[in-house]
């Protein structure tokens, strides 16, 4: 066994309101969710840990912080579809709710507050955590058959998701907004996790560095240790590509949504973004940087209502 480690009892990189600033308590997790305890044993270090390499072992710890910090009663995604971390999902939530509040000290809170998830997939994190945290309804959305099925199998098998969250298919697989947001329906944010690669084999490229990372070794193929399906992962032209087509058509819905967002893996992205959305005259434009452990993450926002249909809308909605 190697030496212990010293591990800081707060990660402060977490935002102030994240429930996941503390480590792992691995005994109140199984206690939540007792599958969890068939992946739990001491690692190198002598610390309590599950091993990050194995799928099933991501997934148990997924479910068990979902049952254990959001409420749930049922929690299940399909076979390789995308697991993803809970942490680094809950910030995104909560950089929203301060971006809502705007110059404001409160932050909009109850169902009247309504987000959109655009690809919502299979695991519907993102209204999970809002709905749990702030009480907001959402709409889902996504293209895929499978994505939709289990989304809704979340929402119908959690009491308190039935009335709060709607899930849409999208029957055009190019369109973002398009055949989901109906006519005069608004809603007060969007939010996205971009496919964030532009080939299967950048997908899997990023993969093996992503685990050479974790254990500092070449592992042999690229494990997905998180899951995901082609339209999760990647898309021909990226995330660039992918943000600049919702760009362009959230345009048409600019009355019908006061944020806009999306997050944006690589920094290289966001100069070729701030020109696109400098071409289709966003009113406001901002970046929101998010520190997750060694790594630094990150969300764009925009919005084309003027300063007075901002004061409007928040007198209205909010």
């Amino acid at each position: 066994m190697q030496e212990k480690k010293i591990h800081p009892k707060v990660k402060t990189e977490l935002h102030p309101r994240s429930q996941h600033r503390e480590r792992y308590n691995f005994k109140k997790l199984i206690k939540s969710s007792p599958k969890l305890a068939a992946y739990v044993a001491p690692n190198k270090y002598g610390d309590e840990s599950i091993d990050f390499f194995n799928p099933d072992a991501v997934k148990a710890l997924n479910k068990a912080l979902l049952i254990h910090h959001y409420g749930l009663q049922y929690w299940d995604i399909p076979k390789h579809y995308l697991c993803p971390p809970i942490p680094g999902r809950a910030d995104y939530i909560h950089n929203i709710a301060d971006l809502l509040k705007g110059d404001g000290t409160v932050i909009p809170k109850g169902s009247d507050i309504k987000g959109l998830d655009i690809g919502v997939g299979a695991n519907c994190i993102y209204p999970i955590i809002g709905q749990h945290e702030y009480g907001w309804s959402f709409i889902g959305s996504d293209t895929d058959e499978a994505a939709i099925i289990s989304a809704k199998e979340i929402e119908q098998k959690n009491y308190k998701l039935r009335s709060t969250i709607e899930i849409r298919r999208q029957e055009i697989a190019n369109n973002f907004f398009y055949g989901v947001l109906k006519p005069e329906e608004k809603v007060d944010f969007t939010i996205c996790n971009p496919p964030f690669h532009a080939s299967l084999d950048d997908a899997q490229k990023a993969s093996l560095k992503k685990l050479k990372n974790l254990n500092g070794k070449r592992p042999s193929k690229a494990l997905l240790n998180f899951g995901g399906q082609q339209n999760e992962l990647w898309t021909k032209g990226g995330e660039a590509r992918f943000v600049k087509d919702m760009i362009y058509e959230s345009k048409h819905f600019g009355k019908q949504c006061f944020w806009f967002t999306s997050l944006i893996s690589k920094e290289a992205t966001l100069k070729p973004t701030y020109k696109v959305l400098e071409k289709v005259n966003a009113t406001v434009v901002k970046t929101i940087e998010m520190g997750q452990g060694h790594k630094i993450s990150r969300f764009i926002a925009w919005t084309f209502l003027t300063e007075q249909e901002q004061h409007d809308w928040i007198k209205e909605r909010f």
